[in-house]
């Protein structure tokens, strides 16, 4: 099985006809997701490469194609609107890839999406993907291969680093989540460790987190107190100075609370494995599984 996303989601892609939003959809495509519309206001009953109708509302999108799953390739300026439009249509699940949308576009659109039962991954994020079944996002298919381990990460490239990590180790995954790196995010972790836990073919996870915020104290706290399978974590960042950002909006840390010391210590003390390295996975999956 896997989470979130399978063989009956039906994609429409917010953006579809510009650079980036085009280029994933034609690789989403390759991949074997089911893309059944696309968006671009103004642009509405063209098609996108001779097959996938285009609209100029995800309204549409949704009442013509039966969509009901989103990713949105635009602008930051506009992906909070994007978002509330997906959710507005009753979208269930809306992929935000985005980047740098502003942390007040995102108070406004998070209560809203939650007030309609729809579930946002991101923004700033690769996306997801269920070996062999399912990609919404940017994260690369070669390196994944089904099997039984779960992967949760705030970081979209050490995702794939341990992803091919796993991969060519004979360790395949049921679906990797890159839950974004911002501040304020749809899913977090403990959203995603919940799926992992009711999903019976995940028998093991890898939760990669980094510096910043309390997050992963707070999902540590959920893995001793409500999972039954096996985590192995991460902490990227471990010699960040104090006050500076690095990379993502949200990795910087404040006080002592967001320091890889702290989430390494809440981490061993909740019964998470922890890697000193992304290789490090590999060993201690495998002991786990």
């Amino acid at each position: 099985m896997s989470i979130f996303i399978d063989d009956s989601t039906r994609l429409v892609v917010q953006g579809i006809t510009g650079r980036d939003g085009s280029f994933h959809t034609r690789q989403m495509r390759e991949y074997g997701t089911r893309v059944v519309a696309g968006v671009t206001p103004g642009k509405g009953g063209q098609t996108f490469d001779g097959d996938v109708p285009v609209f100029n509302t995800v309204a549409e999108a949704v009442r013509e194609a039966g969509a009901n799953t989103s990713v949105i390739y635009v602008p930051a300026a506009f992906a909070a609107d994007a978002v509330l439009e997906a959710a507005d249509a009753g979208i269930g699940l809306i992929v935000c890839i985005s980047e740098g949308v502003p942390v007040q576009d995102m108070m406004r659109a998070l209560p809203y999406v939650r007030e309609k039962g729809a579930r946002l991954i991101g923004p700033n994020c690769p996306g997801l993907i269920t070996p062999g079944s399912c990609k919404v996002g940017i994260l690369p298919g070669q390196i994944v291969t089904p099997g039984p381990v779960g992967v949760v990460s705030r970081s979209g490239t050490l995702t794939y680093e341990v992803v091919y990590q796993l991969t060519r180790a004979g360790i395949g995954q049921t679906t990797c989540v890159g839950i974004g790196g911002d501040p304020l995010i749809g899913t977090n972790f403990v959203d995603c460790l919940e799926a992992f836990e009711a999903d019976p073919d995940t028998k093991a996870v890898c939760m990669i987190g980094e510096i910043g915020g309390t997050d992963e104290q707070t999902a540590a706290d959920y893995v001793r107190d409500r999972m039954t399978k096996p985590v192995v974590g991460f902490i990227a960042g471990r010699t960040a100075p104090p006050g500076r950002r690095m990379g993502h909006a949200g990795a910087i840390i404040s006080g002592s609370e967001g320091t890889a010391a702290e989430k390494m210590k809440a981490f061993r003390e909740c019964g998470i494995a922890v890697a000193e390295l992304p290789a490090d996975f590999v060993e201690l999956v495998r002991e786990r599984l």
